[in-house]
């Protein structure tokens, strides 16, 4: 998506928001169990990620050049 991603379910394989370079989009999602989040071309894969986002609210954001992850 070129802005904001909101998906109200768990979100498996890849998700990727700010494809245009819009560092302020933000992913929402309600588990986080994809293979790749991508954020203006900043990524992160599973294996890099906390296993209990996946059952946990979660907003992904930009901080400078690193991907931020907040469960609500």
């Amino acid at each position: 998506a070129d802005g904001d991603i909101h998906a109200y379910a768990p979100v498996r394989g890849r998700i990727m928001a700010g494809l245009q370079g819009d560092t302020s989009a933000r992913i929402f999602c309600d588990g986080l169990g994809a293979e790749l989040v991508s954020i203006a071309g900043c990524y992160k894969v599973n294996e890099d990620l906390d296993p209990l986002l996946s059952r946990a609210r979660v907003q992904v954001r930009l901080d400078g050049e690193r991907l931020v992850f907040e469960s609500f």
